[in-house]
């Protein structure tokens, strides 16, 4: 349990640190520029496309119609675009944040191995075809239990429950195993997923709940259309700020205990502890050093 909040409070503290910042504002950037580029390239014949097809749905004509008796001018002009932004802009969020989790939990683990863990030997294959077969088929089983379970989110309480569950379990299984992939060989990576399995399980389901956290901003946009460009980057911003922080957790709680593990190896030199524990005076005045 000591682990479990230390490596909570190193986690937030380390999200303050200016490489993380910039990673979790890495997707708005791409999203802006993937967004520039087509905008600039393929912006008009897309509306005109959209266009075209508004004319030629019966519903269309029908709205249209009902619009004119009422003295509504002609919205197409209007309405083309915005549905263009409304269909793109899924597309373009999801594939910045694909991109940017390729790219921020190698970060972090590198951020919390040279400053926490310089010494830490590396004897895991550090395969991205295994790390990827491992993420797929886990999800895969994950997305399979979520289908078997859905007769029980019919029940109100369970529906707080079951999903949250599944998430975590997938999360822990996947952040784990990334955040041991480059410094656990198999043997070690095995042996702690055992010994730590509740832990780190209940740190994969509270990430889970707070992912949850943009879907509360999005919903929000169907109340508040008219901030609609605003509360798109925020939701992604906070979900990317969730998702560096749930890899800062599990990197610390990893490495941490495969450290304590490897203490106690034979011939392996023994300290007192794996690192103290965080207090509030120290967690976040470690922005400039570890300590």
């Amino acid at each position: 349990m000591p682990l479990l909040f230390d490596s909570f409070w190193r986690a937030a503290a380390y999200c303050l640190y200016p490489r993380v910042i910039a990673l979790s504002l890495l997707p708005l950037v791409i999203m802006v520029l993937i967004s520039g580029v087509l905008g600039y390239f393929y912006w008009d014949p897309a509306v005109a496309t959209v266009a075209a097809w508004l004319d030629s749905s019966n519903w269309w004509s029908l709205l249209s119609g009902w619009l004119a008796r009422l003295g509504v001018g002609d919205l197409r002009n209007g309405l083309a675009p915005l549905l263009l932004v409304l269909g793109l802009t899924p597309l373009v969020v999801v594939f910045a944040l694909l991109l940017v989790a390729l790219l921020l939990a190698p970060a972090v683990l590198r951020l919390v191995a040279e400053r926490r863990f310089p010494t830490l030997e590396r004897r895991g294959p550090d395969s991205v075809l295994g790390s990827v077969l491992w993420s797929l088929g886990h999800t895969v089983v994950a997305l399979i239990a979520l289908g078997l379970s859905l007769p029980l989110w019919l029940v109100p309480p369970l529906i707080l429950v079951v999903p949250p569950l599944i998430w975590g379990w997938l999360t822990y299984r996947v952040m784990s195993f990334d955040a041991l992939d480059v410094h656990a060989s198999a043997d070690e990576r095995r042996a702690l997923l055992r010994q730590h399995r509740t832990p780190l399980l209940v740190i994969g389901i509270i990430c889970g709940y707070l992912g949850a956290a943009p879907a509360v901003v999005w919903a929000s946009m169907t109340l508040f259309a008219v901030a609609f460009a605003v509360l798109i980057p925020v939701a992604i911003w906070i979900y990317t700020l969730v998702f560096a922080f749930s890899a800062l957790w599990f990197t610390h709680y990893a490495l941490a205990a495969l450290q304590a593990l490897r203490q106690g190896e034979p011939g392996a030199p023994r300290r007192g502890a794996i690192e103290p524990v965080l207090t509030a005076d120290t967690a976040f005045p470690a922005l400039t050093h570890e300590p």
